[in-house]
């Protein structure tokens, strides 16, 4: 096992049953990691361990892995996908990134654009956003309701708290349906403080290389805050179950922050107990028989 399993570690782990409040986390904990050298170090190591795994899980081909990122503008998703997937073979692990939803996915549930890009058996799926920005974005900002036309749903007024209730239940409902069927599901919420995210902000300005990355619009969000901090604590207080947790992954180190995803990726894939399928013995026969012919060429 690793040095970490973070998996049970409360300190992550949005416990179910519990109510949640986004500031009981601390942004900057890095549990028992000595600083950036070890945590890099402890990441290379991972990379190497999730290429092994990655391989049994596409042999197994018993299980899909979804995971699922949510977080504020400069958390570092794009960045920890990066470094954290960086070995793995593309062709066995799939990156979605969901924006603004189209007219034709507005024509749709607001869960249809993503479950049709769900990870096949094998295969593992990264969802950078997710139908949770419908608790979230839309939440804080309701009047993007307007343009789904939902039935029953008065475009003048502020959703009822059992709107929202009934998200939550839906998106409960679809994921257990997943797990019970071989979709293993770990939700990352990347938490970066406000002070963290104006440091990264400025950063972004700053150096030309990264001004590609800057958007005001990200500044015009940070009015929002505690409005959004408010989404993601009733979010993870409604959606955490056993069967799919909340891990609020602390971000205002980015180095820790990786480690934290891989130890909890790599650590719930063993819980898995994947193995190469076993040849029966007429398979096993036929297999030494092309042996045998290749050797006699």
């Amino acid at each position: 096992m690793q040095k970490n399993n973070l998996l049970s570690d409360f300190s992550i782990v949005a416990r179910p049953g519990k109510v949640h409040r986004v500031a009981d986390f601390d942004p900057a904990y890095t549990a028992s990691v000595n600083g950036k050298e070890e945590g890099v170090k402890l990441l290379k190591q991972n990379v190497k361990e999730l290429i092994g795994l990655q391989d049994q899980l596409f042999a197994h081909n018993r299980y899909a892995m979804l995971l699922i990122f949510q977080a504020m503008d400069a958390a570092g998703k794009d960045g920890t996908i990066k470094h954290v997937m960086s070995g793995l073979n593309p062709q066995g692990c799939e990156v979605y990134s969901f924006k603004a939803p189209s007219a034709t996915e507005l024509d749709h549930d607001y869960i249809w654009r993503t479950y049709k890009s769900l990870p096949e058996r094998g295969r593992i799926g990264i969802f950078n956003r997710s139908y949770y920005e419908e608790v979230l974005v839309v939440k804080v900002h309701p009047q993007f309701l307007v343009a789904q036309n939902l039935p029953n749903f008065n475009d003048h007024e502020r959703p009822t708290p059992d709107f929202w209730e009934k998200r939550y239940r839906q998106i409960n409902d679809i994921e257990r349906h997943l797990t019970e069927n071989g979709t293993v599901i770990l939700k990352f919420f990347l938490n970066v403080s406000k002070k963290e995210q104006k440091k990264r902000f400025l950063q972004r300005i700053a150096d030309p290389a990264k001004n590609w990355k800057f958007s005001a619009n990200d500044v015009r969000e940070r009015a929002f805050w505690d409005d959004y901090m408010e989404a993601y604590s009733d979010m993870i207080t409604a959606t955490s179950t056993e069967y799919a947790p909340w891990f609020v992954i602390p971000a205002d180190h980015k180095w820790f922050m990786r480690y934290a995803v891989s130890n909890i990726l790599i650590n719930r894939l063993m819980e898995l107990d994947l193995h190469y399928p076993v040849l029966s013995e007429s398979e096993a026969q036929r297999l030494k028989e092309a042996e045998k012919l290749l050797l006699d060429e």
